[in-house]
């Protein structure tokens, strides 16, 4: 049997709160995230064809180098220059993007696509299955954020010009999703290895960056392609993309009518109600999770023990968090998944009730009456939410002391073992995409190398399921599996809000979390200011 697939995601003073949501707004947004996409890939089309976007972002993009991409608001610039072998909808549905179609072998080891004929480069030499071959070997020999995405790959072939044979080592059905992110661009092979690549690209996607208007780290213009393939999903002649790291510089860009779409502090909410602007409230784009990775107790013999794991789940009122610090953008969580996701499972948040009694009961259970100390990496994302964790761990006997980390270190500081817990402030992902990170044992987030036969063998099993509605069960068990054996505490959700101009609509809910130009679409005017 073949499975195929063919066209037919006390508490702080109100001062302390507004700093807080201030640096984890650009926390929210500047943070890895992963996966999302239009409802359909032809989905904004209409009349606004002349129409421009003018956006603001947090983050800049670090190298246009098809192996060194890096996801988060940068994805919105590179995802409009390259094009994926697949797409997202924005519930995290696949659709063909440059591979029109796709098939696995009966066994799952082989990948075979089938490609769009008739699509170019903006230098105008083909894409066609060399191209494909050659980015994807150049990402799995380059080490970057898009490598682990390909582990699996064995090789990778070009029987002719339209085709794509992947051999896997193993089955691997989140390579499929990975393929409509950064492990699924297509470079120019002549290019793509060049120096000059890293800022001035040569792609197959819908535009092209103007060179000349582009200022590197400052503002990126994007010019669409008319000969485009799929130019009716992109109702927006002229995209410019300013990189604003502010959110109070970002809502006056705003307001000045400089930009006509970005995200915005709660705070300037009422502001750009009052100006015209729309606000569409996405719930959890990111979410706020003190990781308890040494979970054998190797380095802190305290971590070892399930009572203690759980004992700090119950130290955290998570909705006064929420209502207080977060002024309500956001949600409450005692789970890792994104709450659009088929792993997510309301009745787990019910797992860990606030309870500091019972929380010093389990710690003197475990032999630890008087609590232990412990300490963690102060990090760039979490300085603002630091004293709130302290003060919570404190209160139930465990003394927390935050070393700081330069920004530059903080990925190295995290994976380097040193740290028995850490909390992290990320962007949410696709749960294949989550569950690596997190439970696989060699995730970026596991960095003590856990592992459980149980979990072992649903991991196995969510690999080799290609079955989305029968995967999203599996996910399901390995997130009742990480919440019952309290290898994390997930403490909230970050939602965050997008002003638009009249006649610009956001498009995304949450369920996908890539930032891709398809989240946008014209509205009313056929036109908008920027």
């Amino acid at each position: 049997m073949r499975i195929r697939f063919s066209p037919s995601r006390p508490g702080p003073r109100p001062q302390q709160r507004r700093k807080a949501l201030v640096a984890v707004t650009a926390a929210t947004l500047l943070a890895t995230a992963a996966t999302a996409c239009d409802s359909n890939p032809a989905a904004t089309s209409g009349t606004g064809t002349d129409a421009t976007l003018a956006l603001s972002i947090l983050g800049t993009p670090n190298s246009f180098d098809p192996a060194q991409l890096v996801e988060g608001q940068q994805t919105y610039v590179w995802d409009s220059i390259f094009d994926t072998l697949l797409l997202q909808d924005n519930k995290g549905e696949l659709h063909p993007g440059a591979a029109r179609s796709w098939s696995y072998s009966s066994d799952g080891r082989t990948l075979t696509l089938k490609l769009r004929q008739g699509m170019k480069f903006s230098s105008g030499d083909p894409v066609n299955a060399d191209a494909v071959k050659a980015t994807l070997e150049r990402i799995r020999s380059t080490p970057g954020q898009s490598q682990l995405s390909l582990a699996a790959i064995d090789s990778v072939e070009a029987p002719d010009a339209s085709t794509v044979v992947i051999k896997l080592s193993h089955p691997e059905a989140s390579l499929l999703g990975a393929l409509s992110t950064s492990p699924g661009v297509i470079g120019d092979p002549k290019t793509m290895g060049d120096k000059s690549t890293t800022l001035n690209p040569v792609g197959s996607g819908p535009y092209t960056l103007d060179p000349k208007a582009t200022v590197n780290g400052s503002v990126y213009v994007l010019n669409r392609r008319d000969d485009y393939w799929n130019k009716k999903a992109y109702p927006f002649k002229t995209v410019k993309i300013r990189v604003i790291t502010d959110p109070t510089a970002s809502a006056n860009a705003l307001k000045a009518g400089e930009t006509n779409a970005g995200t915005a502090d709660v705070s300037q909410l009422p502001a750009l109600k009052a100006a015209g602007f729309t606000i569409t409230h996405v719930q959890a784009t990111a979410g706020a999770f003190l990781v308890l990775a040494d979970r054998a107790g190797t380095k802190l013999k305290p971590l070892g023990d399930l009572r203690v794991r759980k004992a700090i789940n119950m130290a955290f009122d998570r909705q006064k968090m929420v209502t207080q610090v977060l002024r309500g953008s956001g949600k409450a969580t005692d789970q890792l998944f994104n709450p659009k996701g088929g792993a997510y499972d309301e009745a787990l948040n019910k797992a860990y009730p606030y309870d500091v009694a019972g929380a010093r009961k389990l710690l003197a259970e475990a032999g630890y009456p008087n609590g232990f100390s412990v300490t963690m990496p102060s990090l760039v994302f979490t300085k603002s939410f630091e004293p709130l964790f302290t003060q919570a761990l404190g209160d139930i006997g465990i003394k927390v002391t935050w070393e700081p980390v330069p920004a530059q270190q903080t990925t190295t500081a995290v994976a380097s073992g040193k740290y028995p817990m850490f909390l992290l402030v990320e962007g949410l992902a696709s749960d294949a995409i989550m569950t690596r990170s997190f439970y696989s044992a060699t995730g970026f987030r596991n960095v003590f190398r856990s592992t459980d036969p149980k979990l072992t063998n649903l991991l196995n099993q969510a690999s080799k399921e290609l079955d989305p509605a029968k995967s999203a069960g599996i996910y399901r068990e390995i997130n009742e599996f990480g919440v019952e054996n309290a290898w994390l505490a997930p403490v909230f959700y970050l939602g965050t809000d997008w002003a638009t101009k009249k006649g610009i609509s956001y498009l995304g809910d949450g369920s996908s979390t890539m930032a891709t130009i398809r989240q946008f679409g014209v509205t009313g005017a056929s036109r908008s200011e920027g």
